[in-house]
């Protein structure tokens, strides 16, 4: 077994916290991948693991070799995925984190397409709503909601915009009236999203034009975006949701928008990867071809 395979195995290991698990995801054995890692801690004469019956967990040496090892093997990928994308085929496993509703909604159908268009390329993809540190974890590609604070280690562009709508369904405003003004929402009962447990506040415009952050006093609380939608959709209130989530509601009247001149502008969907000298083709020409999606999609009103 060469020294990278034992590298490669010593990082999934640790990613599992087990090495049976890390063995069914390489398709190797429990005790292949319990040598593997002996045979490291041997060469680096250092306890890599805490071992107990159930679980392994690395040690502060171990934690320290597995962020070398983690950017090592994404330099050598890139560098191999370089050379694949010379001869125009993007090869390897594109290892990528997108927001939950709006990767199942947005991303999904562009990487269908993008992964019948290059058969030699796999996809590893977490859909989940929480923040993700894109390196540590060892992601190719974020996309992520909204502007991010500049980082040197990561680079990001704008693939998309999206707005956000108030709505609401035709029985809750036939039964408890239309706002008017954005002071009347404290009479409604408002749907609110939570983010890590925080509650967002919604991003209005004020009267006079500018924006406004506005700490609602709502109800009911979801983590879950579609949930909100799906929640006022059945009549429980008025909900801040992006317009992808909506298009097909309002379009068919199971939605309607409250307070249309209240909005705020709309939101960046930006991609962020790692800072590299050369960026894999497989990340490149996967965010070409969001772009390409994107810039002749209809826009929702």
């Amino acid at each position: 077994m060469d020294d990278l395979n034992v590298l490669r195995i010593f990082v999934a290991a640790a990613e599992a916290g087990s090495f049976a698990t890390a063995g069914t995801k390489l398709g190797l054995t429990r005790s292949a991948v319990a040598k593997a890692v002996a045979r490291l801690e041997q060469r680096t004469n250092t306890r890599l693991f805490h071992r107990t019956t159930r679980v392994v967990s690395l040690t502060d040496e171990g934690r320290a070799l597995v962020e070398r090892c983690r950017q090592t093997l994404a330099e050598l990928e890139c560098a191999l995925d370089d050379l694949a994308g010379r001869r125009g085929e993007p090869r390897g496993v594109l290892r990528m984190t997108v927001p939950d509703a709006y990767g199942r909604l947005r991303v999904l159908p562009v990487l269908t397409r993008f992964l019948t268009e290059w058969p030699g390329l796999e996809a590893d993809v977490s859909f989940t709503d929480r923040s993700v540190d894109v390196i540590a974890e060892g992601f190719d590609l974020a996309i992520h909601v909204g502007s991010m604070a500049r980082s040197e280690e990561l680079i990001s562009r704008v693939v998309a915009h999206v707005r956000g709508n108030l709505c609401a369904s035709p029985e809750y405003l036939s039964r408890h009236g239309e706002p008017r003004s954005v002071a009347e929402l404290r009479r409604h009962t408002c749907l609110q999203f939570l983010q890590r447990g925080r509650r967002l506040p919604w991003l209005l415009r004020a009267d006079n034009g500018e924006m406004m952050e506005v700490d609602i006093e709502a109800r009911i609380r979801f983590d879950s975006s579609e949930a909100l939608r799906d929640a006022a959709v059945r009549g429980l209130g008025i909900a801040q949701l992006p317009d992808f989530l909506t298009e097909g509601y309002l379009a068919d009247g199971r939605l309607r928008r409250v307070l249309a001149g209240s909005e705020h502008d709309s939101v960046p969907i930006v991609a962020v990867y790692p800072t590299r000298k050369h960026l894999a083709p497989k990340v490149r020409l996967f965010i070409d071809r969001l772009v390409q999606a994107y810039r002749d999609a209809p826009v929702s009103t």
